[in-house]
């Protein structure tokens, strides 16, 4: 029989005495990542109020629906099952050898991106709330001192960031609130057609109606989400059990948080477009409900809305210190002999990278890649649950081919889109409306529909496909499993 690896050897499941509820871990931290005001402010984006409030909110049930179903249910039981965390469990479909890679490496290389989103958006609120313009010198040297700054924190010091970071939250909730009571009151006057329009290289393919919307928000809400629900195996294995992991958590953490926080960013510029007050009207074009423009508008200038701005900008600040802290463990389990120093420092000079040539600014496009990326990952989880009776099918010998074969082909699949529209942005040095203009040039003629969504049922399909001719590793004996398999 095949000797399992020393850090599958060495996993112990958390037993279920030493489990809690869902309320405070779960639903908690999933809560917490769609309050991050970077996910907020990007609902509204994109043209998705052009053909109405009523369809951009169904658009965004959809995305919340699709990102508890198929994204995080399945791994949140699978963790609830069996105590496990992800690159533990990830083995049964990338095998013991390749599970050392996929998930486990790949969820640490993809927190650099997260880590430069925020580093470039937490310092353009910064900035030009005093007076700096976007993408200058002042912007884009904040956002490397916050890259880094968090970065380092996230490698050694988050016992610091944990004393505080559970009380930030509220400063999100506030301002949500905030924006829907100075806004409501104009949804009577919202006109549709004053709001952006879908951009063109969604309606080349998809048209300009309501499908574009539903693609458009999807895209995003799932892109964003795409590695948060893997995570939900590391979430699962600390609650008491599947029913609390899956449905208490995700139901309120996931549908409910990222539907909630959605509807207002919605409703706060939806309710501004049509605005008397042309500089609100102005600063409502711009679809960002968290920008400094925005914020200083609707809450009438002065000291305040500089305050609220700096009180998001602090909010923000652990979420991008864990998302260096999981890529640095990440590291460390993966490159235990080389020093994490240097690896994760190779890391956020990456993520500085992304900041510095302006890419982080197209957010979506970061998420569309993290989607592709980790979309055939959740398929093929989701595949295996199913093949294997709704339980955890154990670890594999080797590379398991059926899940690589999965991944490789839903990740290309699903970022198709995003790398054209980066050939694009390279070629156009960053300018968007040069991007436009070269959409029709460098392409395939097509887009992908909603690339993260595509990418998670081609690796769903592929596995079953794969599978069933027999293309899965061995089975190998964990003998500390607690699940109901053992």
């Amino acid at each position: 029989m095949s000797q399992l690896p020393d850090y599958v050897a060495s996993a112990t499941p958390n037993p279920p005495d030493k489990r809690v509820g869902w309320l405070a871990t779960t639903a908690a931290g999933n809560a917490g990542v769609m309050l991050w005001f970077v996910f907020w402010q990007g609902v509204p984006g994109g043209g998705v109020l052009s053909h109405g409030l009523g369809t951009a909110i169904a658009a965004l049930l959809a995305a919340a629906a699709i990102c508890f179903a198929l994204f995080f249910y399945v791994p949140a039981r699978l963790g609830a099952q069996t105590g496990l965390p992800l690159y533990i469990v990830g083995t049964s479909v990338y095998g013991v050898k390749g599970g050392f890679y996929l998930p486990g490496l790949l969820m640490g290389v993809l927190q650099y991106g997260w880590l430069a989103v925020n580093g470039y958006f937490s310092s353009l609120l910064l900035t030009t709330t005093f007076g700096a313009q976007a993408n200058s010198a002042t912007h884009l040297g904040v956002g490397i001192v916050w890259t880094v700054i968090t970065a380092l924190v996230g490698l050694g010091g988050m016992k610091y960031v944990g004393k505080f970071a559970s009380y930030l939250p509220i400063i999100p909730i506030a301002v949500l609130v905030l924006l829907l009571v100075k806004t409501l009151g104009g949804l009577g006057s919202f006109d549709p057609a004053k709001a952006p329009k879908i951009a063109a290289d969604v309606t080349r393919t998809l048209g300009d109606g309501s499908l574009g919307v539903f693609h458009v928000l999807v895209t995003f809400g799932v892109g964003f989400f795409a590695t948060l629900g893997a995570a939900g195996c590391d979430f699962g294995s600390g609650n008491k059990n599947e029913r609390e992991s899956a449905l208490g958590g995700g139901g309120v953490g996931v549908f409910g948080a990222m539907l909630a926080t959605g509807v207002v960013a919605l409703v706060a510029i939806a309710g501004t477009l049509s605005s008397s007050n042309p500089e609100i009207a102005k600063e409502a074009l711009g679809a960002s409900p968290a920008g400094a423009g925005f914020l200083n508008a609707i809450l009438g200038g002065g000291v305040f809305p500089k305050v609220v701005a700096v009180a998001l900008v602090i909010s923000a600040f652990p979420a991008a210190c864990v998302s260096s802290m999981i890529g640095a463990n990440s590291f460390k389990s993966v490159f235990p002999k080389i020093n994490p120093l240097v690896t994760c420092s190779i890391g956020t000079l990456a993520a500085v990278a992304l900041v510095l040539t302006k890419v982080a600014a197209s957010a979506d496009i970061v998420f569309n890649v993290i989607g592709a990326s980790f979309g055939p990952v959740c398929g093929a989880l989701v595949a295996d649950y199913i093949l294997s009776g709704r339980k955890w099918s154990g670890p594999r010998e080797g590379w398991n081919l059926a899940g690589w074969i999965s991944w490789f082909v839903g990740f290309v699949v699903g970022g198709i889109t995003p790398a054209i529209y980066l050939v694009n942005f390279f070629k156009a040095g960053g300018d968007k409306g040069k991007i436009a203009a070269l959409a029709d040039k460098i392409d395939l003629g097509f887009t992908v529909p909603v690339p993260p969504v595509s990418a998670f049922v081609v690796g769903l399909v592929l596995y079953f496909v794969l599978a069933s001719i027999g293309l899965t590793s061995k089975k190998l004996d964990l003998p500390q499993r607690i699940d109901t398999e053992n």
